[in-house]
């Protein structure tokens, strides 16, 4: 009834309604935009609707269901993602479950996800979700953090909104955001004396081609020869570079890439076109192989997935020795001089959190959100403790 009685010539725009089925109708009488929290509620609690109709993500049936969200649908979302990964994107509380995807699946780093303790959250948080990181030298490193600031901040700067009672209301507020420190964790976690290990998923360069040749005719001869292997390596959307160079010598060259963190080298030369093969190298283990020329491209696309999952589960290893329980306060001073994460109990107070800092340097980096939720008693206080927390000594 009120939409035919706005100006014909200006945007209506309509507020407070959310459900795909108002929306439809508010389209169908006029409406040209929306603003409601609804759409966002719904999302932050796993619920989806779909031609089929309406899922709730959260509940433990999707955990394993690797199907799209909605089946033919072509949005980026349901093209990309199955409901089990929106589930898991949800159950480690939202933001942390990007934090933790990119940076196992991209980077290549095992993180614990967890929540700070009072002492270490945010100044002026409610909460803060942490993910930490374990270098090689087994110091712990705070890589990405989410905070909820409840209406603190709010309160702070007078930041509100008119409720559904039309009253004012302080804003309930969230901070979130990842930085360059994730660029230094992957060098710190992966790279060696020789330079650079750079994760597959995030190299800028795959693969780079270094040609062996005395004379430009030989050059010629293999850059020919190279040329086919060049396009199906970006077909199968490979990043390669042909280095060709000839005011750089193949020893530096070699060097250099090592250096930058190529995940993989392939040097060819005259013997080589003879043979039918190439001289391939791995980044990640530095090992040198010869394959035959024949389905190189292919080849090298499973080799890039394999480098992935390599470097993944090094650190991971490392991490895994690295892990330690820890019952007395004696022994916790020992093991910390070893580096690694501590699992100890705390019986949550701040004062012992600082005993602890002050006396071995180490910090409560996070209460593992998984993990073992067994009781027990503070190594220090010899009071009831809810769980064991990491401790370590950090960047």
């Amino acid at each position: 009834e009120v939409v035919p009685c706005l100006p014909a010539d200006k945007p209506v725009y309509l507020m407070g309604v959310g459900t795909p089925a108002n929306i439809l109708e508010g389209v169908e009488r006029g409406v040209d935009f929306f603003d409601c929290v609804y759409p966002a509620r719904n999302g932050r609690h796993g619920h989806v609707y779909t031609n089929h109709g309406h899922l709730n993500l959260y509940n433990a049936r999707y955990e394993l269901d690797t199907s799209p969200i909605e089946e033919g649908c072509q949005c980026p979302t349901c093209r990309h993602h199955s409901r089990a990964y929106i589930h898991h994107l949800l159950k480690a509380k939202e933001m942390l479950g990007v934090y933790r995807d990119f940076a196992e699946k991209y980077l290549g780093i095992p993180v614990v996800c967890g929540v700070k303790s009072a002492t270490e959250r945010f100044a002026g948080a409610i909460d803060t979700y942490t993910i930490e990181a374990m270098m090689q030298d087994g110091k712990a490193l705070q890589s990405g953090t989410s905070h909820f600031l409840g209406q603190n901040f709010a309160k702070a700067f007078d930041v509100t909104f008119v409720n559904k009672d039309n009253k004012p209301e302080y804003v309930w507020a969230t901070s979130w955001g990842v930085s360059t420190r994730l660029m230094g964790a992957m060098i710190m976690a992966h790279s060696d004396d020789n330079g650079l290990v750079l994760p597959p998923h995030i190299a800028p360069i795959h693969v780079v081609i270094v040609p062996i040749y005395k004379n430009d005719e030989q050059r010629q001869t293999i850059t020919k020869a190279v040329e086919p292997i060049i396009d199906a390596l970006r077909a199968l959307d490979i990043r390669v570079k042909y280095d060709d160079a000839d005011n750089r010598r193949p020893g530096f060259k070699f060097a250099d890439y090592e250096l930058k963190g190529v995940p993989v080298r392939l040097a060819i030369g005259p013997k080589d076109l003879e043979n039918g093969t190439v001289e391939l190298m791995r980044r990640d283990t530095l090992e040198k192989q010869i394959e035959p020329l024949e389905g190189i491209a292919p080849f090298i696309k499973n080799l890039l997935e394999e480098i992935q999952t390599n470097i993944y589960n090094k650190a991971l290893k490392r991490r895994q020795e690295m892990t330690r329980e820890v019952n007395s306060y004696e022994e916790f001073k020992e093991e910390i001089e070893k580096g690694g994460f501590l699992l100890c109990h705390w019986d949550g107070t701040p004062e012992t959190e600082e005993r602890i800092k002050e006396e071995t340097k180490a910090t409560i980096r996070c209460i593992p959100l998984d993990g073992d939720k067994t009781p027990g008693k503070c190594m220090v206080t010899g009071k009831p403790s809810a769980q064991r927390v990491i401790i370590a000594r950090n960047y």
